[in-house]
C-alpha cells in the first residue's frame, strides 16, 4: 500500500539522515543534499499514488514531527485539496492559519436577490455562517466536500453515481426524519458526437435545493443564466428544480431533432438506386448510433416523467408549480410520440439497407451463375476428352492438331453460351424498362 510506503520512507530518511550527520568531510554538505533530494523526490511519489483520504489518514496517525514534516513537503494543490480530508484537530495542528477553500466553480452557492438568482460570494466554510441559499449546486465535489457542506445544512449528501445506481423505485422518496424528498435522475449531456446521460441527485430540505452532480451540464447552464437574468423567472427551491427538469426537456428536443437531421442524410445515401458494401457498412454504423441515442433520451425523458410525478404525488407543489409540471408531462408525451417515429425510421433504414446488402450479394450469385453456365458445355467437352474414346475417334490424326480443334470448338460453345445469355438479359431489361415507361405515362393520364 502507498501509505505502508510512506512510513518506511520517512523511517529511512530518518536513518540515513542521521547517519549522514555524523559522517564529515569535505563533501558532506553535497552528499546530504543529494541524499535529501532523492528522498524527497522518492516520497513526492508515494504521496501521489495515495489518495487523499487516505493521506490524510496518514497524516493524522503519524507523530507529531513526521506529520509536520510530511506536510510541508506537500505541493500546495494537493495541501489545500487536504484541508477538506482532515479532521479538525488535524487541520488546527497542522495548517492553523488555513482554511479549506471553495472552488466557485465545482460548489455554487445561490439565493434570490431583488427577484433574480445570484452566485453568494462565498469562499470559505466561515462564510457559510448563517446564509440560506435557495440553491447548493455541486459539481465533482468530493466526499470531504459533500460531507463539510452537509453538515453545514443537516443533510446528508450522497454521491449521485451511487444513488441514481438504485432501483427506479427506490430513486425517488421521502425522508421522514427531516421531511427532505430525495430524487435521482439522470440528464442529457451532448458534446459533439458524445452522448451519455450524467446521474444527477436531489435533495429538498428547509427550502434549499441541492444538486449533486459529478459533470457540467447544459441544463443547469441554462437554467442559472435564465434565473439570473430574468426577474421572477423563480420563486423557491420547487421552482428551480421544476426548470431543470424542463431544460433538460429542451436538450433532449434539440438531440431529436439532431437525430432525425442525421438520418435524413442517411435516407438520402439508402433511397439511391444503388448503395455499395463500404456505404452500407457506414450506413449501419451511423444508424446504430443514432438508435443509442434515441434510446438514450427515451429513457432520460422516461426517468424526469417519473420524477415529475412523484413530486406531483408529495403534494408539496402549488397550483401554478402542478400547472407547470402538468404542462412538461404534455411536452413529454409528444417527444415520447416523436421517440416512437424515429424508431420506425431507424428501423426503416436498417431493412433498407440490408436490402441492398442482400441485392448486391445477389448480384455476385448470379455473375458467379452466369460464369457457371458458359463453362458448362466446356467442363462436358473437357469431359469427353479425357475419355479414351476420344483418343480412339482421332486415330490417324496427330494429337497436336486433334486437341487445338477440341480447343478451339470448346471456346467456340462457350462463347456462343455467353453471348445467348447476354441476349436474354438484354431482353429481360428491355422488357422491365417498357414497363416502368407504361406505368409511369399510366400515372400520368390519371393525374
Amino acid at each position: 500500500m502507498s501509505t505502508d510506503r510512506i512510513l518506511a520512507l520517512l523511517e529511512s530518511h530518518r536513518l540515513v539522515g542521521g547517519m549522514v550527520d555524523n559522517q564529515s568531510g569535505v563533501r558532506h554538505e553535497i552528499v546530504q543534499s543529494l541524499v535529501s533530494r532523492q528522498h524527497e523526490a522518492e516520497l513526492l511519489a508515494a504521496v501521489r499514488a495515495t489518495s487523499p483520504d487516505e493521506l490524510a489518514r496518514t497524516l493524522e496517525d503519524l507523530p507529531a514531527s513526521q506529520s509536520a514534516y510530511l506536510w510541508s513537503r506537500l505541493p500546495d494543490p494537493l495541501a489545500k485539496a487536504l484541508l477538506w480530508e482532515l479532521s479538525e484537530p488535524a487541520r488546527v495542528r497542522l495548517a492553523p492559519d488555513d482554511e479549506p477553500e471553495f472552488d466557485r466553480v465545482r460548489m455554487r452557492f445561490l439565493a434570490l436577490i431583488d427577484g433574480r438568482l445570484q452566485a453568494l460570494a462565498i469562499n470559505r466554510p466561515s462564510d457559510l455562517k448563517g446564509v440560506r441559499p435557495l440553491w447548493v449546486d455541486l459539481v465533482n465535489a468530493s466526499a470531504a466536500e459533500r460531507k463539510f457542506i452537509g453538515s453545514c445544512f443537516q443533510v446528508v449528501l450522497p454521491d449521485p453515481v451511487e444513488s441514481t445506481e438504485l432501483d427506479m423505485s427506490a430513486r425517488f422518496y421521502l425522508e421522514d426524519e427531516d421531511d427532505a424528498i430525495h430524487l435521482h435522475s439522470n440528464f442529457l449531456r451532448e458534446l459533439g458526437n458524445e452522448s451519455r446521460s450524467v446521474p444527477v441527485a436531489f435533495i429538498l430540505r428547509s427550502g434549499t435545493l441541492f444538486s449533486i452532480r459529478n459533470e457540467e451540464l447544459p441544463s443547469f447552464r441554462l437554467q442559472r443564466q435564465r434565473a439570473r437574468i430574468e426577474e421572477g423567472y423563480v420563486s423557491d427551491c420547487v421552482d428551480v428544480l421544476i426548470d431543470l427538469y424542463a431544460a433538460d426537456l429542451e436538450c433532449s428536443a434539440d438531440s431529436l431533432e439532431s437525430i432525425y437531421s442525421k438520418l435524413s442524410e442517411v435516407s438520402q445515401m439508402v433511397l439511391s438506386e444503388s448503395l455499395p458494401d463500404d456505404q452500407a457498412a457506414v450506413t449501419l454504423s451511423r444508424v446504430a448510433e443514432e438508435e443509442s441515442r434515441n434510446g438514450r433520451i427515451r429513457s432520460n425523458i422516461l426517468d424526469t416523467q417519473r420524477a415529475l410525478n412523484f413530486l406531483m404525488r408529495s403534494r408539496v407543489l402549488t397550483q401554478a408549480q402542478s400547472e407547470e409540471a402538468r404542462q412538461i408531462q404534455r411536452n413529454i408525451e409528444s417527444l415520447n410520440s416523436h421517440t416512437a417515429f424515429l424508431f420506425d425510421k431507424i428501423n426503416f433504414l436498417l431493412d433498407a439497407t440490408i436490402g441492398f446488402i442482400n441485392i448486391n450479394q445477389n448480384k455476385r450469385v448470379n455473375q458467379l451463375t452466369a460464369v457457371s453456365v458458359v463453362l458448362m458445355p466446356v467442363n462436358i467437352l473437357a469431359g469427353i476428352g479425357g475419355m479414351s474414346e476420344f483418343t480412339m475417334m482421332t486415330e490417324g490424326v496427330p494429337w497436336p492438331i486433334a486437341y487445338s480443334l477440341f480447343a478451339s470448338g470448346a471456346a467456340m460453345i462457350g462463347f456462343a453460351t455467353f453471348l445467348a445469355l447476354r441476349l436474354l438479359e438484354r431482353r429481360r431489361l428491355s422488357r422491365a424498362q417498357a414497363l416502368q415507361i407504361a406505368r409511369k405515362s399510366t400515372s400520368g393520364a390519371s393525374r
